[in-house]
């Protein structure tokens, strides 16, 4: 497993930081979705604007995970009112997590879920929390190998297709 390095996102990379988006969210989920919806989520999730707004509040955080100087994968990390669903002050959400195609399978997912774990350690989080697509029974798995449990769900709009979101979320005992 090579080490990944992990460089904050700054605004001035907004345009990477949309490219390297679109293309992950697209490599992972558009053959198990429509065109129209997937386009449709994309004109929403994925623009200069909405990233920049995102990129500009202090509680969301950006990392690029680097890997021989190619951008390998990124994290986004929520923390009080930035979070989508609880703003508990005692939690960090890890709202995205994605690996590029061409580096899967080398642990960088873990690598950047340690990232979190850490950071939320390091914030005095009780726990970490994240919301996954019932359907990516892959990503579900990782999640409990690593000690994360779904606790609820809730739904999701990509496009026009009401999809469900399992929350998982993992108690960091030296926290307690």
């Amino acid at each position: 497993m090579d080490p990944i390095n992990l460089k904050k996102v700054k605004p001035s990379e907004v345009q990477t930081l949309l490219n390297v988006s679109r293309e992950m969210f697209f490599t992972a989920f558009a053959h198990l979705n429509t065109v129209d919806d997937m386009a449709l989520y994309a004109a929403k999730a994925f623009t200069i604007e909405k990233l920049s707004e995102e990129l500009s509040n202090p509680d969301s955080h950006f990392y690029f995970a680097i890997l021989n100087e190619n951008i390998a994968g990124y994290i986004k990390l929520n923390t009080h009112t930035a979070q989508t669903e609880f703003q508990d002050p005692q939690a960090l959400e890890i709202e995205r997590i994605y690996v590029g195609a061409k580096f899967q399978n080398q642990q960088i997912g873990k690598q950047l879920l340690q990232f979190a774990i850490d950071k939320a350690v390091e914030n005095k989080c009780e726990y970490i929390w994240l919301g996954v697509w019932d359907a990516n029974h892959n990503a579900i798995r990782f999640y409990k190998r690593h000690g994360f449990q779904i606790f609820s769900s809730h739904e999701f709009m990509l496009g026009n297709d009401k999809q469900t979101d399992l929350l998982m979320k993992k108690v960091l005992e030296e926290n307690l």
